[in-house]
Order: C-alpha cells, then structure tokens, then sequence
C-alpha cells in the first residue's frame, strides 16, 4: 500500500487539514499518573455537574450511566464478572489519566475545546459519581494525583524482558 500524507488525504477525502506548529504544541504535553505534567486550574463537583450537562450529558446520559457513548458510572468490581462493564470508577487505574484522557479526546464532537478549569470539574464531578470523592471535592495539580482510584492495584507489571517492566 502506498504511503500517503496528510495533506493528500485531505484533499482526498475532503476531510482535516496538516497541523499547524500551534494544534502540535497545544497536544505536545504528557500528564503521568503522580501528576507530572498537569496544568495550573482547579475545579469543583457542582462546577463540574454543570460542565458535564452542557458537553457530555447528551452523549453518556443525566447522570453518567450510558447513552449513545460508553456509561461512566457503576460497574465496581465488575472486571472478573461474566459481564464486566470498563468505567471510570471500574476500571481507571488513575484519576490523572481520566483528565488526560478528557483534555485529548473529549467532547467528542470538539475535543480540547473544553479549558483546564472545565476538566477539573468534570473530572470532580465524574468521581463524585463513582463514590470516589466527597461533595466538596476540589480537584487541582496537587489533589488529583492523590485521589485513590478503586482498580488502582487491578493492573499487575508486564514482566516480560523487552516491556521493560517490573
């Protein structure tokens, strides 16, 4: 199969365009699970509540339990059942990697639209949600990489010698 480019794709399809030198700045950022890579900002549950009815409630339902997209909620323990269901509080091993995830890929249809401030929020407002946080949870750089996820010790290390893992 020949190698094509993005530009010719484009063309091609009609659809995106090559990325600007600002779209791979504004994507060229890691968030790693101690925290590492955060960005100033903060956001509470009730902020979050509000963010999450205008930009995902259409998608994953009133209260995060699954619409058109994927439920958020429920499912703790699930993940050894007959029928596991992968959400937030079920499967995420870290609560900085649902942000990361957010800032990179959501809302759907505009994804990176939303400011730090907005996925501070949802991200509260989500674990709230799950049990995983009280009420006036205030999620910053320095409180989310210390909330305890539920299947944080669910994953175990890939032993194999060319992972590089433990």
């Amino acid at each position: 199969m020949p190698v094509t480019h993005a530009a010719d794709e484009s063309e091609r399809t009609g659809l995106g365009h090559e990325a600007t030198a600002e779209e791979l700045g504004a994507a060229g950022y890691t968030v790693f699970p101690d925290g590492k890579g955060l960005p100033e900002g903060r956001g509470t549950v009730s902020e979050g509540k509000a963010v999450y009815q205008q930009f995902c409630a259409a998608c994953h339902g009133r209260n995060a339990e699954g619409d058109e997209a994927a439920a958020l909620v429920g499912g703790r323990d699930s993940l050894t059942s007959e029928r596991p269901r992968k959400t937030v509080e079920s499967y995420w091993p870290y609560a900085t990697s649902l942000w990361d995830y957010i800032r990179r890929s959501m809302p759907y249809e505009s994804p990176g639209s939303l400011s730090d401030d907005e996925i501070y929020a949802v991200v509260a407002h989500l674990l709230h949600l799950g049990d995983i946080v009280g009420e006036d949870a205030v999620l910053d750089r320095e409180t989310l990489p210390r909330v305890e996820m539920p299947n944080r010790d669910g994953f175990v290390s890939d032993d194999r010698p060319d992972t590089g893992g433990e």
